[in-house]
């Protein structure tokens, strides 16, 4: 039966995992690995406070029966105060278009649908690659000037790469240069950095952890809504002036057509609601991979090496400029992204709920019940993948380069899926991949990059947030 699944009490989990707890100060991966050392490859965590159970699972059969069960329009939960905000607190801001991350259902399946053409042909790429390499160089020079004597970035470097990764959104989503990476910036681009990372950090504590402001309506939910409230206006404002860009050029080519005047073709709150999701999952999921791979690439400099061999035949000067077609074959680059992504991915694994009446490991999963995959487990041990506690890129290639190294196709298909699975695979992949190929190439080109301060640590959030200052050592690169 359901109710015999492994459960900690709420008491007994804070006691381990809580803020005072025993394992506050541990990685997401070890309390990942500590959680299923307690309670076996399934556990349950009863719903308090409102919120309904969740049960985890580290079994790659078990993600495969929840992802092949999920039906056409797959369930998502986990962020009830957004949906909140945006169907009772402020649904005339939205007018049917709760979003991608709020809906469930038909509504999502009704976003989804005119979302797709628009975010998910490969030929988007081509219309941003050379925007967002020209935030990524504007970027680099600001870390150029960064660097102290040691040549070691500054500890609060986390904060600068989020703010890249919010200026390439601003490019992708919004059509524009929103200023955050400006030495000197403006009270708006201030004001822009500090909501986006409270409402993250707010969303967290309100749905991540347990809190009662579904029963009562506590502080931390007002200040959510109060922020919610400033970024719908500060992002409206910024839709408004592609209305009026739009009004000025009506007959310019849909080949040419940016994701957001596409989307405003269609309707203008649709717009306003796919740019805001977007801002929320593309900004710290971006920043928090991109870490990762350069963690590991710092601390492997033979594959940082072999990368920059295959970068300096598509930038022969520095300076060269990324091109969707010079892009095209960096085999290598993207082998070292997805080893990254392997090892330290943005989030710890996938949810969904269940589409229908399961059994797993012999417990009925009634339907609805959000299922929690543990991949990031199952990625680093032994089991899945051979030599997992080492940085292999190779692994994910074919051919001569492979040779001698373990191939990543040993593991369950289920096990490695850091942008999801089906119908709800992540909508900005595409995107994202791209952000973070142009990053890491302008990096590795311009510097040698190493890491003299023991195993990066990361913290659960919304995505997993490095804990260790960001004090990569950064040294020029000669040719």
């Amino acid at each position: 039966p359901y109710e015999e699944i492994p459960s900690p009490t709420l008491f007994g989990f804070l006691k381990e995992f809580g803020p005072f707890g025993k394992y506050k100060d541990a990685t997401i991966y070890d309390i990942s690995c500590r959680m299923r050392e307690m309670y076996g490859s399934i556990m349950r965590m009863k719903g308090e406070f409102g919120r309904e159970d969740i049960v985890m699972t580290f079994n790659p059969e078990d993600f495969e029966k929840v992802f092949r069960t999920e039906g056409v329009w797959p369930r998502r939960t986990g962020m009830d105060a957004f949906v909140y905000y945006r169907k009772q607190q402020r649904p005339e801001y939205f007018k049917g278009y709760g979003g991608l991350l709020a809906e469930q259902g038909e509504a999502w399946h009704k976003m989804r649908t005119i979302v797709n053409p628009i975010m998910m042909q490969p030929k988007i790429i081509k219309l941003y690659t050379d925007k967002v390499d020209e935030v990524a160089r504007e970027f680099i020079g600001m870390v150029d000037g960064m660097r102290d004597e040691k040549h070691e970035l500054p500890a609060d470097f986390n904060e600068w790469l989020n703010r890249w990764a919010l200026e390439t959104m601003g490019v992708l989503v919004l059509d524009t240069r929103l200023g955050v990476l400006n030495k000197e910036q403006s009270a708006e681009a201030q004001k822009l950095v500090r909501l986006t990372k409270d409402a993250m950090s707010l969303f967290f504590y309100l749905d991540i952890m347990p809190s009662m402001w579904r029963k009562i309506k506590t502080p931390g939910f007002y200040r959510l809504m109060r922020t919610l409230d400033e970024l719908y206006i500060m992002i409206g404002s910024k839709i408004d002036e592609a209305v009026v860009r739009m009004e000025k050029n009506p007959n310019a080519s849909s080949d040419t057509l940016s994701i957001l005047e596409k989307l405003l073709k269609v309707d203008r709150n649709a717009a306003f609601t796919m740019s805001l999701d977007s801002l929320f999952a593309g900004v710290d999921t971006t920043s928090s991979g991109s870490i990762g791979i350069l963690y590991c690439l710092a601390n492997n400099p033979e594959k940082q090496d072999k990368l920059r061999e295959e970068l300096r035949k598509i930038l022969p000067d520095k300076n060269t400029p990324l091109t969707t077609e010079n892009m095209k074959n960096m085999p290598y680059l993207r082998a070292c992204i997805k080893e990254g992504l392997r090892m330290y991915p943005p989030t710890a694994g996938n949810g969904r709920c269940v589409g229908k009446d399961l059994v797993i490991q012999g417990y009925r999963i009634p339907k609805g019940t959000l299922v929690v995959m543990g991949q990031l487990v199952l990625q680093r041990q032994e089991g899945q993948f051979t030599r997992p506690s080492e940085y292999l890129p190779e692994r994910w290639l074919t051919g001569p380069e492979a040779a001698g190294c373990p191939s990543a196709k040993e593991a369950h298909p289920f096990v490695y899926m850091p942008f999801g699975f089906g119908a709800r695979t992540c909508i900005g992949r595409r995107l994202a991949m791209m952000e973070m190929e142009i990053l890491v190439s302008r990096l590795i080109r311009q510097y040698h990059v190493r890491w003299n301060y023991g195993e990066i640590k990361f913290r659960a959030s919304v995505v997993n947030v490095p804990t260790t200052d960001l004090k990569f050592e950064l040294k020029d690169v000669q040719d």
